[in-house]
């Protein structure tokens, strides 16, 4: 049960006969509840100007302002429109008390008076009046932690949109690794050059050390990055690329650091940068050696104090991130021209990496000729199975300027064009500048399987079968590579 509080309620008492008069204060003053008294409309509405009360007995005929006029005037004021109204009458013709409660009377007290009867119905309207304030305070103290709480998430939902416009970028990024399916399985290659060079892959990826790749064009240097990211502690935030060189001069800051809105033509909204999305993670920076002189600076400060300033700001903002970076140049003559910082060029160069083109390491092409057709057949839903022998003598001639993604792009257009489940010499759009001399592709073919062979004998310590032996890198049944080195004529040196 809800308590109330109306002891000591303020009641006024509206009559013209003094004998009612003195008959409700003695009820009243019995439930403890201060009275007031007026003898009329008139001075009922000037005693209120100077003390409101919680409750009015209004008396309903009256001379002058009756009772009915009273309550009329009381509820077109704003002052006293709350004030409940009892009236008191000896009338029960049913119209008068209809009218009482279309002027907005909220009970009827007859007369003769009852002294249980008074109290009881007072003390129900004063009792309904404390819980409609005490819900009125509710609710406005309700109103009052709902605006301070909308302000309080206002300020969060702003947070929340910043944090969600860098996630956004994040995920972009993220996404365009998982289109591109780029992971550690795809570095393909058993070549002794590609074993040592993964194996200080897995040595440097651990640590936070800035790493240069160096390799002309195609060879798989982003590839590489990512396994070094993806081995790393970093591995589980984004990856952030950019291509230095396919950036015009004018924007590249803009790209790696940011910029403010108006801090230049076209610059209608605050950008965060390359380096802001890759805060705990690691950024790519590919074709590194295309970077214009004053971005050099710049790079500089962040790779010693891994802080920056917008384009445009002046705030100076900290980041987390590991920096790998590519070239295709050679960024030690570039340094001797005078094209690229050396001090910079020190900072890229803490643990080099050399990938070797595909020319140096054509014992890989069977392999790679293998992962390209299963990959590309399996997205062009086709049924690929292998090479003819032609095709693969076509394949080990070709010098491969583009390297392993010429190789891929070569293999694709072939796989679109088969329509057989094995790929001839002829569908592949090869520029033929340095073929093997002979007049006998077979011979050749012999020659090229010899070198394979050599080449895996020479990983395995001349063990062809068991665990780590020459069938097992070559993928064959061991009696079969047993039986061409013997057809071959190779001999242990």
């Amino acid at each position: 049960m809800i308590e109330t509080d109306i002891e000591g309620s303020t009641v006024l008492v509206v009559d013209d006969t003094p004998a009612n008069i003195s008959i409700l204060l003695d009820f009243l003053g019995q439930g403890d509840f201060r009275v007031l008294v007026a003898e009329d409309g008139e001075s009922a509405l000037e005693q209120i100007e100077h003390a409101k009360p919680d409750l009015i007995l209004l008396d309903v005929m009256m001379p002058g302002l009756d009772g009915h006029e009273t309550c009329r005037m009381l509820k077109e004021s704003d002052e006293t429109r709350d004030i409940p109204v009892i009236f008191m009458t000896a009338l029960s013709e049913v119209e008068d008390k209809v009218l009482g409660f279309e002027l907005g009377a909220v009970d009827y007290i007859t007369k003769p008076f009852q002294h249980e009867e008074v109290l009881a119905r007072v003390r129900t309207h004063l009792a309904m009046r404390d819980l409609q304030s005490r819900l009125e305070e509710a609710n406005a103290n309700l109103e009052k932690r709902v605006a301070q709480r909308t302000a309080e998430l206002s300020e969060a939902f702003a947070s929340l949109e910043n944090l969600k416009k860098r996630l956004q970028e994040e995920n972009r990024y993220l996404q365009e690794e998982i289109k591109r399916e780029h992971n550690f399985d795809q570095i393909v290659g058993s070549h002794s050059s590609i074993v040592d060079l993964m194996q200080n892959v897995k040595l440097v990826a651990p640590t936070d050390s800035t790493v240069l790749i160096n390799g002309e064009t195609g060879t798989g240097k982003e590839l590489i990055a990512r396994a070094i990211h993806e081995l790393s502690c970093r591995g589980s935030r984004a990856l952030v690329t950019v291509n230095c060189g396919a950036i015009s001069a004018g924007l590249v800051e803009s790209e790696l650091f940011g910029h403010e809105r108006g801090s230049f033509t076209g610059a209608t909204q605050r950008r965060q940068g390359r380096f802001e999305l890759a805060d705990g993670g690691s950024l790519f920076l590919d074709e590194v050696g295309e970077l214009p002189p004053e971005t050099q600076v710049k790079l500089l400060r962040v790779l010693q104090e891994q802080e920056f300033e917008r384009v445009g700001g002046s705030a100076t903002i900290k980041v987390d991130v590991r920096v790998i970076a590519a070239t295709n140049r050679n960024l030690a003559k570039a340094v001797s021209d005078g094209a690229f910082r050396s001090d910079l060029y020190y900072r890229l160069n803490v643990f080099p990496l050399d990938l070797p083109p595909l020319r140096d390491r054509k014992s890989d092409i069977t392999g790679l000729v293998d992962y390209f057709l299963k990959k590309i057949s399996a997205r062009l839903r086709k049924s690929i199975t292998g090479v003819s022998e032609e095709a693969l003598v076509r394949l080990m001639q070709y010098s491969w300027p583009g390297n392993v993604r010429e190789l891929e792009n070569c293999i694709e257009r072939a796989v679109i064009l088969a329509r057989s489940e094995v790929l001839d010499a002829e569908l592949l759009s090869l520029n033929h500048t340095t073929e093997i001399s002979g007049t006998n592709s077979l011979d050749q073919l012999e020659v090229i399987e010899k070198d394979i062979i050599l080449e895996a004998l020479r990983k395995s310590g001349w063990k062809v079968g068991g665990e780590n032996g020459a069938a097992s890198i070559l993928d064959r049944p061991p009696s079969t590579v047993r039986d061409r080195i013997r057809k071959l004529g190779i001999e242990k040196p």
